[in-house]
């Protein structure tokens, strides 16, 4: 992998991680596109960056990293539960059901169904605005609706984020919560994959990685600002519809 090529994923990764379009899957068909070879280490790379995902939520939302803050990251924790418990017992089967024809049919199942959670939203029905005011009850619900993130091309973000909406949560809340829960899954995901395969990059690899790095939290911290600004004036139907898009081109050049 050159410097270009990690300037791109970093772009791509710190773009899509906290929109409910699949950062993983966008990552992998840019790789391709750029004919990245499929090595460990090019793997690697594109699970680890993710932890810049983490610093982008600290550094937006230093207010709710404090021990008075206690009670929310209970409730963050146990959203986050359901997806480590079933992600470990079934991960061999996860990342043998990866092709890109999978992640296409997501792609589109997962826009339809922001396009009907869209068409029966009430605005004008009461809604948690903020993700402190979550009920535990919730938060489970919402974990439970993040399992389906385990089937790529379904998006953790997109899965949590319609979770949220299903259990009463507005548009804001709903993404906020999905931005905090993005939390303990990246520190378990990319973490872990950084343990394993730090001893898998080169001197040069561990340049592209940094850059990679940097890149994508910069994207990733502007892009959750901008997220929550367009939620106040618009709905998900733009990123259905893009989904919908995206999964028949898929679709239409892979198969």
């Amino acid at each position: 992998m050159d410097i270009f090529q990690a300037i791109i994923l970093g772009i791509v990764e710190g773009f899509t991680e906290f929109l409910p379009i699949s950062s993983t899957g966008h990552m992998i068909i840019v790789a391709d596109w750029m004919g990245m070879d499929e090595n460990a280490e090019n793997k690697a790379f594109m699970v680890i960056i993710q932890l810049a995902a983490i610093l982008a939520v600290v550094f937006n939302y230093k207010d709710k990293f404090s021990v008075s803050k206690i009670e929310l990251w209970v409730k963050v924790l146990i959203a986050f539960l359901p997806l480590a418990i079933v992600g470990f017992i079934f991960k061999d089967i996860i990342k043998e059901s990866f092709t890109v024809e999978v992640v296409a049919y997501m792609f589109i199942v997962g826009g339809v169904i922001f396009l009907i959670l869209e068409y029966f939203y009430k605005e004008q029905s009461h809604h948690i605005d903020d993700v402190e005011e979550i009920s535990y009850k919730q938060a489970g619900w919402i974990g439970f609706a993040q399992i389906f993130a385990l089937i790529p091309g379904t998006s953790r973000a997109g899965a949590s984020i319609v979770g949220a909406l299903l259990v009463g949560l507005s548009r804001k809340a709903s993404a906020e919560f999905s931005f905090l829960l993005a939390v303990p899954v990246m520190l378990a995901t990319s973490g872990y994959d950084l343990l394993k395969h730090y001893d898998k990059f080169s001197q040069e690899g561990v340049v592209t990685l940094g850059i990679g790095f940097i890149v994508s939290f910069i994207v990733a911290y502007y892009t959750m600002k901008f997220f929550i600004k367009f939620l106040e004036k618009f709905t998900f139907v733009t990123f259905g519809v893009y989904r919908i898009i995206f999964g028949i081109l898929l679709l239409a050049f892979y198969l």
